[in-house]
């Protein structure tokens, strides 16, 4: 599986971005059948989770972004999404997709979770 995360960028407090996580898969399994996840990373911090999204289209988030980010996806497209709305300064960070399709609940917003991960995409927001 790899994955191509995009949409990045410099936006200013109160806007919105929306990042695109492009899958491509050799392996026998559909896309539909991962569990697909967005963390972020500031300088100087660790990984933390943003969103996740599981095969059953069950989402779940951080408390730090629910109610602003919204995660989906398109199995036709093997895309998922992540649209983030009332930018704060504080989500600047490098974001990145990742993917596993065994995935348990309790692991969803770890990244040990995740056997598959995107390059990052660099999202800059100024007060």
């Amino acid at each position: 599986v790899q994955l191509q995360a995009s949409g990045g960028g410099l936006v200013q407090a109160g806007g919105s971005l929306r990042l695109s996580c492009a899958a491509s898969i050799s392996s026998g399994r559909s896309f539909r059948q991962y569990t697909v996840s967005w963390f972020r990373q500031a300088p100087g911090k660790e990984r933390e989770f943003v969103a996740a999204i599981r095969s059953s289209s069950s989402t779940y988030y951080s408390d730090s972004v629910r109610g602003r980010f919204t995660i989906s996806r398109d199995n036709a497209e093997k895309t998922v999404y992540l649209q983030m709305n009332s930018l704060k300064p504080e989500d600047t960070a490098v974001y990145y997709c990742a993917a596993d399709a065994q995935v348990i609940l309790s692991s969803i917003a770890m990244t040990r979770g995740y056997g598959y991960w995107g390059q990052g995409t660099l999202v800059t927001v100024s007060s």
